[in-house]
């Protein structure tokens, strides 16, 4: 039996794909370095913004090819969008351009920390869950807005780990596992604020499906071998989180008991060679 097939149990809106890592394509020094990390990400989703990047226009012809190449499922956003009725102008002009009817919803409610728009965010959910898209919707680690993005008909939630390219990763971590532990069978992706693999690992550890980040790689110093790290980090993630990691302790605990042990690894112990070579011992 292989232990090192990859999972085939990640299910977003009925479609199912190997990885869960999904990388975004903007910020890269050159179209080839965001080629080559998508390459080695290993993904199967790719994220792009319709304001940076329009086929129809010719704009970024190279970045263009390089992504339809990868052959992954392609998830436009509405990054920089701060009203609802602009978020789904663009998600419908999104649609029409790029064929999909996925959407990463982001809705931004203040400019400093770029934090989600929490009304308008669920407000824009329903209208564009109503014209048959499958959102993605990017939203704070808040329960009670986590809950909403569900009533209004979300099959998949993207709370952040800290703000949008800050890289410091899991800033909430009680709000986080209340999170896992009150919605246990929604897949939830943490979307933004990475910042190193070993963050990623430690989301993924917790309980969390997928990541989904973008500065992180594009901004290394080599981008394809970070994301590369990435990838590795969220294997290993995932697999300890199926795994079971061991419940913490205050106390210490050997790990090589006493009772049981070979003779003659105890100074207490005593042997007297007995006739007929027989060795007896006492502790």
């Amino acid at each position: 039996m292989s232990y090192n097939k990859p999972e085939k149990d990640f299910t977003l809106y009925g479609e199912t794909f190997s990885s869960r890592f999904l990388l975004g394509t903007a910020l890269y020094a050159s179209p080839q370095l965001m080629r080559d990390s998508i390459i080695q990400s290993r993904s199967d989703i790719v994220t792009l913004g319709l304001r940076r990047q329009n086929p129809a226009n010719r704009d970024g012809d190279a970045i263009w090819q390089y992504i339809q190449e990868s052959g992954c499922r392609l998830l436009p956003n509405t990054a920089g969008c701060k009203s609802v009725k602009e978020a789904v102008t663009l998600a419908e002009m999104s649609r029409e351009i790029f064929n999909t009817d996925w959407i990463k919803l982001e809705v931004v409610g203040d400019d400093y920390n770029l934090q989600p728009d929490p009304f308008g965010l669920v407000e824009a959910s329903e209208i564009l869950i109503k014209k048959g898209f499958k959102v993605l919707p990017y939203c704070t680690d808040d329960l009670i807005l986590c809950k909403r993005l569900l009533d209004v008909g979300c099959e998949v939630l993207m709370p952040w780990g800290s703000p949008i390219g800050t890289g410091q990763g899991l800033l909430n971590r009680y709000n986080l596992r209340t999170l896992r532990e009150r919605i246990k069978d929604v897949p939830m992706i943490i979307d933004a604020g990475l910042g190193a693999p070993s963050q990623a690992t430690e989301a993924m550890e917790m309980g969390f499906d997928g990541i989904l980040l973008n500065t992180a790689v594009a901004k290394a110093h080599n981008p394809p071998l970070m994301a590369e790290a990435f990838a590795d980090a969220i294997d290993a993630g995932r697999k300890a989180y199926k795994a079971g990691l061991m419940q913490k302790r205050q106390t210490a605990s050997p790990s090589t008991p006493t009772i049981g042990q070979p003779f003659g690894t105890s100074s207490k112990t005593h042997c007297i060679q007995e006739s007929g070579g027989v060795l007896r011992c006492a502790i």
